[in-house]
């Protein structure tokens, strides 16, 4: 059985694998791909909080919620990251629901970026602390 450290580890990594097939998405023009594998990037980077807390959930409203109360709202985070959060999770439903939503190359590239420096604020805050 895995650890909390172990668990939260493991979803960073998958955060990272998510932010790393976006870039490449991005370079051959896959930009719902995109849009999807950053906002993966930012899910993972929650649920890595969430594990050492041993606290999941089975849906991403769940995650969200969750996420907001005990991180934004309590000052933990910045209220930036929860900005970027409704940016990228609209541009996710958006591009995997609506048959005929059009997302652009530049606001996939800005919520690449945007899902690269929340996972790095996520990677910071659990560098601080780390057991």
């Amino acid at each position: 059985m895995e650890t909390k450290r172990e668990l939260s580890n493991h979803r960073i990594a998958q955060a990272e694998q998510c932010l790393k097939d976006a870039k490449a998405l991005l370079e051959t023009s896959g930009y719902k791909g995109a849009a999807n594998r950053a906002y993966y990037c930012v899910f993972h980077s929650m649920r890595s909080l969430l594990a050492l807390n041993n606290v999941d959930f089975k849906s991403h409203k769940g995650v969200i919620s969750y996420f907001r109360k005990h991180y934004i709202k309590t000052n933990i985070l910045d209220a930036q990251l929860s900005d970027i959060l409704t940016a990228l999770f609209r541009v996710r439903t958006d591009s995997d629901y609506d048959d005929f939503y059009v997302v652009d190359k530049e606001e996939v590239v800005k919520q690449v970026e945007n899902a690269e420096f929340f996972l790095n604020q996520i990677k910071a805050y659990t560098e601080v602390d780390k057991e």
